[in-house]
């Protein structure tokens, strides 16, 4: 192998990481401003127009919007929502990115639900921003996450 294919294939490793790291920053930063009540920083990870969707047990898709998400969560006290994930896979095309994390649910520090977050990503104006979450949501069969 030569010296500049060497090279391309290390700078391509380093720029799909760098981004990765970017995504799972910014959903990590969604989640740190849900656990501190900070409404800034959860609306600093969406992007305009985003979409939030939960589905039921009996298979519903129940929408959520945005902004109501976010001022729900601001009446809360810190730390009175903790929601621990595991990013199980980043996936990256040009600007759009889907992110699949498993997750368990603490309410004021007990055991509330799990589930997991489908999550789409777009990248605007060299910025990752969320356009869209689905999740889950159940009580039994829950993995484990510090």
């Amino acid at each position: 192998m030569n010296k500049f294919v060497a090279f391309t294939l290390v700078f391509c490793a380093f720029c799909f990481g760098q981004q990765n790291q970017e995504i799972e920053k910014l959903i990590r930063n969604l989640f740190s401003g849900m656990k501190n009540a900070d409404p800034e920083l959860m609306k600093s990870a969406f992007a305009e127009g985003a979409i939030l969707q939960s589905i039921a047990k009996d298979g519903t898709v129940k929408n959520e919007n945005v902004q109501e998400f976010i001022a729900s969560v601001s009446k809360f006290s810190k730390d009175d929502l903790d929601e621990r994930i595991a990013i199980d896979a980043v996936h990256i095309d040009g600007g759009l990115a889907s992110v699949f994390t498993p997750y368990s649910f603490f309410f004021k520090g007990k055991f509330s639900h799990c589930g997991a977050n489908s999550f789409q990503l777009v990248k605007q104006q060299n910025d990752w921003k969320i356009q869209y979450i689905i999740d889950t949501r159940r009580k039994e069969n829950c993995r484990e996450i510090k």
